[in-house]
């Protein structure tokens, strides 16, 4: 490292007023990123099911592609959170964004060619940006205090949401587009996912200097060399933080498994039921919306009522989506809107819950390459929810998946009320 370059991080060290800005500065880059990652994101969500039933003719695979991208992302997730550890957000955020853009360009080249291998190969490649998507949220954090975490997440998260809305909105605009270019209407979408995952990608990699994650490994590195922080944990702390990574990464998949299994199918029930490309898009446009949209006051409630209380509700929340989802009659815009809003909010609680969860449990040192592992969890989570949705719906009914999705989350209250004894 360069002397000057010695100076400016010296600079950073010492003065904790430019710590506060750069984490602001981080904050607003990592939302303009996430703000492209979002639309990127929708695509797949929106058109990936009724892509794979056109191109296979069954509905029985229609859950492969949320499966296929969500494995995708699973190692991706572990190659940003260790590329990130090594070199910082900024290289390990990049080269994720890039290789979704790069796997969305091969879903479209696939609908052209209609080649199902090449389909398949671009979604696992594809699920790059939506693993980068859900790491950007971690990129915020690394320069906060514990009582801003929960609230540096959603501010990430929620950025993500301009996005994530305007995606399934545009499903009818980038088919006529992508039909105007001798293109499937279905692979629309994907044209504005690649480019979307790849101006994320060019954003983080122009402006996110000087690294969030390098400095404050580098601040941490400066206090324990200098006698402010403790140099080695107590053994009841150790213990303290590896179930915090246990139940944050519970939390996590539990809601990911549930919220990815209703999702999955909810455009495939639609279309079975009349409904068009516009309503499914609204559906699922309003859905992503509430995944990412209440993320300020849900960062706020973390912070300030706690990360147990939030989990709990998260529960409950994701309860009442599926029993909604499961009773409501096929032609009720209204219900489904209801069912898939509350499935996004549960699934917010519980996403920024167990993320205040893994950061407050880890250390700078560990922290990036421990994010990418528990994320691969999540992913794989998802990856299963997609699989096995379509398996449900396909051997018995939406109903049925709606249902065992809403008890399945109930498993979120004994999780958090266990973590909460063992530690008294």
């Amino acid at each position: 490292m360069s002397s000057k370059s010695d100076e400016s991080t010296q600079s950073y060290i010492d003065s904790p007023e430019k710590q506060k800005l750069l984490y602001k500065r981080t904050l607003i880059i990592v939302s303009i990123s996430q703000i492209f990652g979002g639309a990127g994101l929708a695509a797949g969500i929106t058109v990936g099911a009724l892509l794979a039933q056109q191109m296979l003719g069954t509905d029985a695979v229609a859950g492969l592609p949320a499966a296929l991208f969500t494995l995708g992302s699973a190692g991706a997730a572990l190659l940003v959170g260790r590329l990130s550890q090594r070199f910082g957000r900024r290289t390990g955020l990049t080269t994720g964004f890039m290789a979704g853009g790069l796997g969305a360009i091969g879903v479209v080249i696939a609908a052209i060619t209609n080649s199902v291998f090449l389909l398949f190969a671009s979604l696992l490649i594809y699920g790059a940006g939506t693993a980068t998507n859900l790491q950007a949220r971690y990129a915020g954090t690394d320069l906060a205090n514990k009582k801003q975490r929960g609230t540096a997440v959603s501010i990430a998260m929620v950025s993500t949401t301009f996005g994530a809305v305007a995606g399934p909105n545009l499903v009818d605009v980038m088919g006529n587009f992508a039909l105007s270019i001798g293109v499937p209407a279905l692979a629309g979408p994907f044209i504005l996912a690649a480019a979307a995952f790849i101006l994320a990608g060019l954003v983080l990699y122009v402006m996110l200097r000087p690294d969030p994650f390098i400095m404050a490994k580098m601040i941490e590195a400066y206090k324990q060399e200098h006698g402010d922080h403790k140099k080695n944990l107590a053994a009841a702390e150790q213990a303290n933080n590896k179930r915090g990574i246990a139940v944050g990464a519970t939390i996590m998949v539990l809601t990911q498994i549930v919220m990815i299994a209703i999702m999955t199918m909810t455009p495939v029930h639609m279309k079975h039921h009349g409904h068009g490309l516009s309503e499914i898009g609204l559906v699922i446009g309003v859905h992503v919306g509430s995944m990412f949209l209440p993320s300020l006051i849900t960062g706020i409630l973390v912070d300030k009522i706690g990360r147990t209380a939030m989990t709990i509700a998260s529960g409950a929340t994701l309860l009442l989506a599926g029993v909604i989802a499961a009773i409501a009659p096929s032609d009720s815009m209204i219900l489904l809107v209801i069912s898939l809003s509350l499935l996004g909010l549960g699934w917010n609680f519980g996403l920024i819950s167990g993320t205040a969860l893994i950061v407050d449990s880890t250390e700078s040192s560990t922290r990036a390459k421990t994010q990418g592992t528990v994320d691969v969890f999540i992913a794989l989570a998802g990856a299963s929810g997609g699989a096995m949705s379509g398996m449900i719906v396909a051997n018995s009914s939406y109903t049925t998946l709606s249902f065992t999705g809403g008890i399945l989350s109930l498993l979120l209250i004994p999780v958090v009320i266990w973590s909460r004894r063992t530690k008294e």
